[in-house]
C-alpha cells in the first residue's frame, strides 16, 4: 500500500508517495513521467515518512542542505538503481555530467566505456526528484539538459544550491526544452 501527500514548494506543487519501506516518489505536478510507478491502490494519508519528507523539503527550499537522509524504496532496473545511487553522491551545490557518471559506471564494471545516453535514460526515469538529485547532472559542455520537471525548475534548483550559473547554458533546441 502506498500513501500519498502533497507539498507546496516555491517551484510548484509536489506529489509525494511512500510505502512501508521508504519514499517511492516525488514529482512536480505535470512533469514528464508524473506519478509513474504510483500504485493503483493508494491512500492520501499523512504518515511519519511523508512528514519527514516534507521537513526535508522545508529545509532544502530554505536554501540549506538537509542534514538527514530519508529511507528510499527504489523501483527500477539494476542499471537504473546503480545510476541513482551515483546521483545520491553528488554533493549539494555541485554538478556532474552524464559522461562522468558513465565513466564511473564503466570503472565499477571493469569495462572500457559506458554510454552517456544510457545514463541519461536512467537519470530521466528517476522517480524521486530533488532527493535523488538528478537536477545536478548537466551536459559535458555546460548544457542544461534532461530534467523531467522542466528546465526552468532545474535552473532554480541549481541556483538555490548556490551554483555559478554562468558556467551553464540552455540549448536552442533539444531535450532541455
Amino acid at each position: 500500500m502506498q500513501y500519498i501527500g502533497h507539498y507546496e514548494s516555491p517551484l510548484g506543487r509536489i506529489l509525494l508517495a511512500a510505502d512501508a519501506e521508504g519514499l517511492t516518489g516525488l514529482w512536480f505536478t505535470g512533469q514528464k513521467y508524473f506519478a509513474r510507478g504510483l500504485d493503483s491502490e493508494r491512500t492520501e494519508k499523512e504518515n511519519s515518512l511523508l512528514q519527514e519528507a516534507k521537513r526535508w523539503l522545508d529545509i532544502y527550499f530554505s536554501g540549506k542542505e538537509p542534514d538527514f537522509t530519508l529511507p528510499l524504496h527504489l523501483s527500477g532496473t539494476p542499471f537504473q538503481k546503480e545510476v541513482w545511487e551515483i546521483l545520491c553522491t553528488i554533493p549539494y551545490g555541485c554538478t556532474t555530467t552524464y559522461g562522468e557518471i558513465a565513466r564511473q559506471l564503466a570503472a565499477r564494471r571493469g569495462i572500457p566505456r559506458m554510454s552517456a545516453q544510457a545514463v541519461g535514460g536512467a537519470v530521466g526515469h528517476n522517480e524521486i526528484s530533488i532527493i535523488i538529485p538528478c537536477h545536478r547532472v548537466v551536459g559535458s559542455n555546460g548544457n542544461l539538459t534532461g530534467y523531467g520537471g522542466g528546465i526552468d525548475k532545474k535552473i532554480k534548483l541549481l541556483e538555490l544550491e548556490g551554483n555559478d550559473m554562468t558556467r551553464f547554458f540552455v540549448p536552442a533546441k533539444g531535450t532541455a526544452l
